[in-house]
């Protein structure tokens, strides 16, 4: 594949073209580093599948399994129980962690060692839960996933920002969503079979995830660092030879004077203060504040609620066991066709159009199914077929809308908006800010369904209204932006965020950043 693409720089002197190739070597590296989205999606839905299996509940959770099959259960308590909870949200607890770790890693060894240190971590957690005997070593291997998706969280994004021309940035940084899907999505196929292997199918769903685990790391051995990582090293040569390759002409002198610029700017900030530190600074509130915004809303969309638990919301609407997986399986591939539309339209009508439209799809859907769930599911009943079937419609309509908007736009937007002397820095808090709200709901959930029961739905809802007011006021357009002039082009033009961006700190101070 092979198209040419201009780069217009903002900067004094006039315009700069950056020529080449968007080619095949590009995208291969894409879709191996989007690998490590493949292993976190394995890991999303693999965990609400085998805690609705019996002989898994029976063998790590007895008292949830006795519950479940009493004769009139509270269908929205039946799973309220906090080490139940545990088992999904330790895994978000570790990638807290992990990616504050993975932020010097990226730095010091590079993107693509801290993506192969991803996938150590990953074979290691899936032998570890595959073969538990007890909830403790359940824990521990659930611990290494986690480690794993804080440096392939953190690694991934920045690789597949920082190699792609700015004109496909979008669509191949969606990439690593489009493999979050792929990996729901299969997680919900092997779950559904592995229900019926008895009584070894959830250490056959647990184990599955050494598949995507081993892709990345024999895939991490074949691709190349990204130019402006190493660049950044010290490795110019390596990195213009780099550079060469992914772009098909040895025309990128342009492109390189951008990237050694930026390198020589964040060093020499960095020399008088840390990355971390900087980030306190006014002119990176900006990026800050949108990337930590972008993750905290994109957790309380409920999305991911709705990924770790649906075949047991399922089973709450009133489906049996194998129903719910089946519908899990529908809206897993509801979640993979409509990622394809973002990759097809994020560069194309840009990232503010895809949030607010999915943020008026997803309100509706929430209404629409909290509605028939306060009219229709109580707590000892379940909804007759045509309501059950109606509440799968509506949560796939709201699936649809996250996975064009809010799901891939959410690693999108933070990965490319930082400059570059806090860009790792900056997209680690991002990425513990996710996995921080994405424990919390993970660790919630189940309980709040019991509490409020319908009115959950609403709870989200509300969220979502405060969303689509972040994004009409406070968003910038990022689309078709190089990734190293987004302070020039996109912070010191937009109304709220340029008064960060005085000529100096008193008058940032003035115009109250």
């Amino acid at each position: 594949m092979a198209g040419g693409f201009a780069v217009v720089s903002s900067k004094p002197g006039g315009e700069m073209k950056q020529q080449g190739k968007i080619t095949w070597y590009v995208w291969i590296c894409g879709i191996i580093a989007a690998t490590s989205g493949l292993m976190f999606g394995y890991d999303i839905g693999i965990s609400g599948g085998v805690t609705a299996m019996d002989d898994f509940l029976l063998l790590f959770f007895p008292s949830v399994y006795a519950r479940k099959h009493r004769a009139r259960e509270n269908n929205y308590c039946k799973f309220d129980d906090q080490r139940l909870q545990l088992f999904t949200s330790s895994l978000y607890l570790a990638a807290l962690v992990a990616s504050f770790v993975a932020s010097r890693a990226c730095t010091a060894l590079g993107r693509k060692r801290t993506m192969q240190a991803a996938s150590v971590f990953f074979l290691a957690g899936t032998a570890l839960c595959a073969c538990a005997s007890g909830l403790a070593m359940l824990i521990v291997g659930r611990v290494c996933l986690g480690a794993g998706v804080g440096f392939g969280n953190q690694a991934a994004p920045l690789f597949l920002s920082e190699i792609a021309p700015a004109r496909i940035r979008g669509a191949l940084n969606i990439l690593f969503q489009l493999n979050v899907t792929i990996g729901i999505l299969v997680a919900n196929v092997v779950n559904y079979f592995a229900s019926a292997i008895h009584p070894l199918g959830w250490r056959y769903a647990l184990g599955g995830a050494a598949a995507p685990a081993a892709v990345l790391f024999l895939g991490s051995l074949v691709i190349t660092e990204t130019p402006t990582s190493l660049v950044e090293r010290g490795r110019e040569v390596d990195g213009r030879k780099t550079l060469e390759r992914i772009r098909g002409t040895v025309e990128v002198d342009a492109e390189l004077e951008e990237i050694r610029a930026a390198c020589a700017l964040a060093k020499e900030m960095v020399a008088e203060e840390s990355p971390y530190r900087r980030l306190l600074r006014r002119e990176s509130r900006p990026p800050l504040a949108i990337a930590v915004a972008m993750q905290v809303f994109q957790q309380f969309t409920g999305i991911n609620a709705l990924m770790f638990y649906a075949p047991v919301l399922f089973q709450t609407m009133g489906f049996a066991t194998d129903g719910s997986l089946l519908s899990a399986v529908v809206t897993g591939g509801v979640n993979v066709a409509s990622t394809v539309v973002s990759i097809v339209l994020v560069d194309r009508v840009g990232r503010r159009k895809l949030l607010l439209e999915a943020c008026a799809q997803m309100l509706v859907a929430q209404v629409a199914v909290g509605g028939i769930m306060l009219a229709h599911v109580r707590a000892d009943g379940t909804p007759g077929g045509g309501w059950a079937v109606g509440l799968v419609v509506l949560i796939c309509v709201y699936v649809s809308s996250f996975a064009w908007s809010w799901g891939p736009l959410g690693w999108l937007i933070p990965s490319e908006t930082f400059p570059l002397e806090t860009r790792t820095a900056g997209f680690s808090l991002a990425v513990s800010s996710n996995m921080l709200f994405t424990f919390l709901i993970a660790q919630a959930f189940l309980s709040m369904m019991c509490a409020m029961r319908a009115y959950i739905f609403f709870f989200f809802a509300a969220w979502i209204v405060a969303m689509g007011t972040f994004v009409l006021v406070l968003l910038p357009e990022t689309k078709g932006v190089p990734i190293d002039e987004m302070v020039d082009r996109v912070w010191r033009r937009h109304w709220f965020w340029k008064r960060c961006f005085g000529d100096n700190a008193n008058e940032a101070r003035v115009n109250n950043c």
